[in-house]
């Protein structure tokens, strides 16, 4: 308690009075206790959510079959990479009946008419904001009450309850709460654009990916043609789903037959080079693995992987070492994922294992050879989901035969392939010399 003889503002005497007042705060606590009432989890009434097609089908592939209403994306990607093409590409492919809002916080309308100009889209249905305030998007949200929204992007939107700059931390946190809280509430689908770090991740809090239903990352070398979008979170669909596309002077074109980019185009078979049938959310891909082992010449050999796990490879190593007799403490190991791709599950250690014990042979892996397999510290080869789907991919494309775990073997024949079925790493290499 402080006393005061006068008013601290004006300066006169006898003006100031004592009162008691009530902290709203724990009335607010309080109301809110007395008005929640639970429900019973089975008398809720659920339908399956329709789905709009975007009109992409990789990207509906990603999304899960197409966007549901009052779902909230957010999208993040190297600059240039191609986020802002693929998304006003989207807008403009739905159909005159769906409503739709391009919020532009970072390009003026005019720069945005002439890229849709560049591209070649019938752009007509499609509204445009150019605004990076708040307040102002949210009353342009209300007034259009658009099925499908992107906003482009919240890194530059700012609103007027605080006083920080656009971009920061509270920034962003409150301005993609509330568009969120606007999508639910009207069922719009709404598409977050999302500046990145130099690391590769979303910039800002991570509570940022928290707030969305959904989350796609762009992946792929910005001077390369191909672009990679990949599910990290999504609550209507699977997550690891991946979708390929090709950059065009038109615009981004879905690939037909993405296993075709990621396997060589050598004329004829080279040492290091294998085959991995792999899955990549509900789609099965081959994906080229190349190693390359050679003599070390500093004390501590290297081990370099790109596209792989490279703790994993390190062990992989000592596994050769230990059950299949492969010393590689002299060499340098370097292993890489053809065409930018990020393999992230296990099944590709045995790909990966038969791709050094051929570079460290130098012998050629017979073509036609797909291989897929998760590899244990005791030198056994485990089973590897849906098997099944992964022969069928390599029958697909021509492939002969296939080394994969005992596990995985099919009950019935694959159509012209042949599958050696291996339980230990040992057996495997065995396998691969007999070829």
């Amino acid at each position: 308690m402080q006393w005061f003889g006068a008013c601290p503002s004006c300066g006169a005497a006898g003006t100031l009075t004592e009162t008691i007042t009530e902290r709203p705060g724990r009335a607010g606590i309080a109301a809110s206790r007395q008005s929640v009432d639970s429900i019973p989890l089975g008398s809720i009434q659920v339908s399956e959510s329709e789905r709009l097609p975007t009109g992409i089908g990789e990207l509906d592939r990603v999304l899960g079959g197409g966007i549901v209403a009052g779902q909230v994306i957010l999208i993040g990607g190297d600059p240039g990479i191609g986020k802002s093409t693929l998304l006003l590409q989207a807008l403009c492919n739905f159909q005159d009946q769906t409503r739709t809002l391009y919020v532009s916080g970072e390009e003026s309308a005019a720069q945005v008419a002439l890229r849709a100009r560049r591209l070649g889209l019938e752009s007509r249905a499609v509204h445009l904001v150019a605004e990076i305030q708040l307040e102002r998007i949210a009353g342009a949200l209300e007034a259009r009450k658009p099925q499908v929204a992107v906003v482009d992007s919240i890194q530059t939107l700012w609103s007027e309850a605080l006083q920080s700059a656009p971009g920061s931390v509270a920034q962003v946190r409150e301005c993609a709460a509330q568009l969120a809280r606007h999508a639910k509430k009207h069922g719009t689908a709404l598409f977050i654009i999302g500046h990145v770090t130099k690391e590769g991740t979303i910039a800002g809090p991570r509570v940022l990916e928290h707030i969305v239903d959904t989350v796609l990352y762009f992946e792929g070398d910005t001077n390369s043609q191909f672009r990679l979008v990949r599910a990290v979170k999504n609550r209507f669909g699977a997550v690891n789903e991946l979708g390929v596309f090709a950059m065009t002077d038109r615009g981004l074109k879905a690939v037909a037959n993405p296993s075709r980019l990621f396997l060589s185009s050598h004329e004829k078979s080279v040492p290091g080079s294998c085959v991995l049938a792999t899955l990549e959310g509900t789609r099965p891909l081959l994906v080229e693995i190349q190693a390359l082992v050679d003599s070390a010449h500093t004390p501590n050999p290297r081990r370099l992987s790109v596209g792989l796990e490279q703790n994993r490879l390190a062990m992989l190593l000592a596994v050769l070492h230990r059950h299949a007799g492969i010393a590689t403490w002299e060499q340098d190991v370097f292993v890489n994922a053809v065409g930018g791709m990020r393999i992230t599950e296990p099944a590709a250690d045995l790909a990966v294992c038969l791709a050094v014990v051929s570079s460290l042979a130098d012998k050629a892996i017979r073509t036609g050879t797909a291989v897929f397999g998760e590899i244990g510290l005791a030198g056994e080869v485990r089973p590897a989901p849906r098997g099944q789907d992964r022969l069928k991919e390599a029958a697909k494309l021509g492939f002969e035969k296939v080394i994969a775990p005992r596990a995985n073997l099919p009950r019935g024949r694959v159509a012209e392939l042949e599958v050696v079925a291996v339980e230990r790493v040992d057996q495997a290499v065995q396998a691969l010399r007999n070829l």
